[in-house]
């Protein structure tokens, strides 16, 4: 039995699917408030807790478990540090102290390649690039990390950490989805400097690929960067744009001008309560190079990403199957 956090996100739609075909039973950690029919078609066990962070509900969500996926996490380019904090940190806490009361045999950690934080040049990034965390998204994914390791160092917890690229494919509406899906479909149509930054899409079924194929072959205490290929900007465009029928052009918009309306807008959402159009702390993500290497992954785990032309496929058609897009 395999215990799954972060279920009913954008990584759980695309993993149970894969993790029931491959013959694992699962049980999902869940909220009492949560939207679980998507399980339930899977015949997912469930079992709930009011919150990740819950010590006592999450060690009773993993007695008769043998195997445990750490998926659950705040992601967000806006937000109280102390809320990422709670999920990251003392959630992945939580989760560690179950999974070692339970005696596990693998226990599947999903991180972040952005815990490398600031980027230098254009040499690419690997599981041994250091790591200089900025914002409170990649600090609080780095801490939690650094306490699987220390578990592992420490106490022998059977840890692979998986740290995928930038999420996008079916299921997902936030970050790569809306910047490079969504807003040009419907038509907020632009390019930051000149469209030459390097990005790191991951396909997110190949995020759960990842995963199973670590269930088989990870080895405890390893770091293994999950990512399909590194891209500039205007590469996606085109792609997405061929793919979706729409014209590849984007207005060219400058760095000053997108993080002087960045500060403003994060400014601003201190008096509104609500995540600014743009907000500063996406800066990292898109005014830096994320050149990233898989061969580790490709060569421990067999890890094969799918090609980005068939994943963008799959993504639209997710779109216009919902309606979302047209």
């Amino acid at each position: 039995m395999i215990l799954l956090t972060g279920a009913t996100g954008f990584l759980g739609h695309n993993l149970v699917p894969q993790l029931v075909a491959a013959g694992y039973r699962v049980r999902a950690l869940v909220r009492p408030t949560s939207q679980v029919d998507f399980l339930k078609k899977w015949q997912v066990e469930l079992a709930y807790a009011d919150d990740i962070s819950d010590a006592v509900a999450v060690k009773k969500a993993c007695v008769g478990c043998n195997q445990v996926i750490h998926a659950a996490g705040k992601f967000s380019f806006w937000g109280h540090d102390e809320d990422f904090w709670r999920t990251n940190v003392l959630g992945t806490t939580a989760v560690i102290a179950a999974a070692l009361s339970a005696q596990v045999q693998r226990f599947i950690h999903i991180s972040t390649i952005v815990v490398v934080g600031e980027t230098t040049g254009s040499r690419a990034i690997d599981e041994t690039t250091p790591c200089h965390p900025q914002e409170p998204y990649q600090l609080t994914k780095y801490e939690a990390e650094q306490r699987v390791l220390a578990a592992h160092r420490e106490h022998d917890l059977p840890a692979v950490i998986l740290r995928p690229g930038a999420f996008y494919g079916p299921w997902g509406r936030y970050a790569f989805n809306r910047l490079f899906f969504e807003e040009p479909l419907k038509g907020w149509r632009i390019k930051v400097n000149g469209g030459k930054h390097i990005t790191f899409p991951v396909f997110t079924a190949d995020v759960a690929q990842g995963v199973i194929r670590s269930l088989a072959n990870g080895c405890a205490g390893e770091i293994y960067n999950i990512c399909s290929q590194s891209m500039t900007h205007n590469q996606v465009n085109r792609i997405v744009s061929e793919i979706a029928g729409i014209s590849p052009w984007r207005v060219n918009v400058p760095k000053p001008i997108v993080m002087n309306l960045a500060r403003s807008w994060t400014a601003l959402s201190r008096f509104t309560g609500r995540e600014p159009f743009y907000p500063i702390n996406m800066a990292p993500y898109v005014f830096q190079d994320w050149p990233i290497s898989i061969a580790k992954a490709q060569n421990d785990l067999g890890f094969v990403p799918t090609p980005f032309a068939d994943g963008v496929r799959q993504t639209l058609e997710w779109y216009w199957e919902q309606g979302i897009l047209r």
